[in-house]
C-alpha cells in the first residue's frame, strides 16, 4: 500500500483467489478515500466476479476497485512515483511489483506495471518493465517498489535475491 501524494489517500493492490481459471478473477489496485470501505473479500472480486464457494452478497453491494489488473499477475509492493528523475509524464503515477503466478496455464506477472493515475482516476495500466519471465521459466520475482532519495525506481526479487535499480536518461 501507499499514501497517495497530495491527498494522502491511502492506495493497495489486492490479489484475487486461485482456482477460477486463467482469466479470473482479476487482481486489483484498490483506492480507500475513507475508512470502513468493505472491497468485497470473500464474496467478490474487481467489478463483477462473485465468488462460487463464498459470495454470499452481489457485488454492486461492495466498494468496486479503482483499476482491475490481470488475473493471477500476485501484485505484491505498489508505490506512487514521487521523484523528480523519471519525467513529469510518470510522476504521481503507481509502480506495482507483479509477483506472477503459480497455477496459470500460461504464466503471467514477473513484472513491474505502471498505472496512471490522475487525482482518484485510472487512466491505464501497462507494463513498465519486463523480462523476468522467459517462456514458461522465471529467473526472477519482482516484490516490491521503491523510489529511491534520487528518484531512481528500486525493485526487490525474492527468486534472484537481488534489488534492481531502474535509472532515467534523457537521450540526447
Amino acid at each position: 500500500f501507499d499514501w497517495q501524494p497530495g491527498g494522502g489517500v491511502l492506495w493497495f493492490t489486492d490479489n484475487g483467489r486461485d482456482w477460477l481459471g486463467d482469466d479470473r478473477p482479476p487482481d486489483e489496485l484498490n483506492r480507500a478515500p475513507q475508512p470502513g470501505l468493505q472491497f468485497g473479500f470473500p464474496d467478490c472480486f474487481g467489478d463483477s466476479v462473485a465468488d462460487p464457494e463464498y459470495g454470499r452478497r452481489a457485488c454492486r453491494e461492495f466498494t468496486g476497485p479503482a483499476a482491475e489488473l490481470a488475473a493471477h499477475v500476485a501484485p505484491l509492493g505498489m508505490r506512487f512515483y514521487d521523484g523528480v528523475q523519471f519525467p513529469e509524464a510518470y510522476w504521481g503515477h503507481v509502480f506495482i511489483a507483479e509477483h506472477g503466478s503459480w497455477n496459470r496455464s500460461e504464466p503471467i506477472g514477473y513484472r513491474i506495471s505502471r498505472v496512471r493515475v490522475d487525482g482518484d482516476r485510472v487512466l491505464g495500466y501497462e507494463v513498465f518493465a519486463e523480462g523476468w519471465l522467459r517462456g514458461r521459466w522465471a529467473w526472477g520475482r519482482p516484490v516490491d517498489v521503491q523510489v529511491a532519495t534520487d528518484g531512481a525506481l528500486l525493485v526487490s526479487d525474492d527468486r534472484a535475491g537481488a534489488i534492481y535499480r531502474i535509472t532515467w536518461s534523457p537521450s540526447d
